[in-house]
């Protein structure tokens, strides 16, 4: 394909699924992402995409793609006819990685992005896009019914940009909405701002510091379980470990320094 038909994305938008490509090469790798790669192989490069310790950058945002991904598959384990609601799903290809054959699955951003999906990724009968934004939820509305059906929402990194009290505000009318549900969601910790963090592959600012995320949460919704916290440095990648021998020392670093999943059962 010559470079005058290839798709002109912006680059927010292009250099997370530019990096699981990347990182698809790598001998090493964490994910195999060969939708990805061959999205990239129609996109032309942008020169943000390089800016800063992309190689860090890539171990970052593969890490926090495989917890999402594990999280996901364990729960179409559970209940493999389950419903996956992906809000904020930019060009995220999770459907393709994790797909059982049996899920039902919902991709939820803006129009725009959506088109970007349609242009780069092929259809299932079992996936469905709808126009929607963490800012408004009346998308909510625009779902099918799911009464009796087991439903994982997962927000991996969409709310990362979002503030304390419209991250609360998500998770709250969420809950509201879904009533019994699982929400796994990506959050930022206290010191994910700080010179290490971006060392440490950590790009442009969050809209919230949380000290302890999971506190946080169970102090929005009450009634909630905790199933488990997950951070990048839990990877057995070796990449990562100087960065784990160093971060060992203070026991819950891990948790502030870098973004977190957080898996909650309501």
């Amino acid at each position: 394909m010559t470079e005058s038909v290839r798709h002109d994305i912006p680059a927010d938008l292009l250099q997370p699924l530019w990096l699981r490509s990347r990182e698809s090469l790598a001998d090493d790798r964490l994910i195999y992402d060969p939708v990805a790669a061959a999205a990239c192989s129609q996109c032309s490069l942008k020169p943000e995409c390089l800016k800063g310790n992309v190689s860090q950058q890539q171990l970052l945002h593969a890490s926090l793609a495989l917890i999402c991904d594990r999280q996901v598959q364990q729960f179409l384990r559970r209940h493999p006819d389950g419903r996956i609601v992906n809000l904020g799903s930019g060009l995220d290809t999770r459907f393709y990685r994790v797909d059982n054959g049996r899920c039902r699955w919902f991709d939820i951003d803006v129009g725009e992005n959506l088109l970007w999906r349609q242009r780069l990724f092929h259809r299932s009968e079992r996936y469905r896009m709808l126009p929607g934004s963490t800012s408004d939820l009346s998308w909510l509305q625009a779902l099918p019914s799911m009464s009796g059906a087991p439903v994982l929402v997962l927000c991996d990194g969409a709310l990362l940009a979002s503030s304390e009290s419209e991250l609360a505000q998500v998770v709250q009318s969420l809950a509201c909405h879904f009533g019994r549900f699982e929400l796994c969601l990506v959050v930022a910790g206290d010191l994910c701002q700080s010179p290490l963090a971006s060392k440490m592959g950590v790009g442009k600012p969050f809209g919230h510091a949380l000290r302890d995320p999971q506190r946080k949460m169970l102090q929005w919704l009450p009634w909630a379980t905790a199933v488990g916290r997950y951070s990048p440095m839990d990877s057995a990648c070796l990449r990562w470990k100087n960065w784990q021998r160093w971060l060992a020392r203070v026991p819950g670093l891990k948790f502030r320094m870098l973004p977190v999943l957080l898996h909650i059962h309501l």
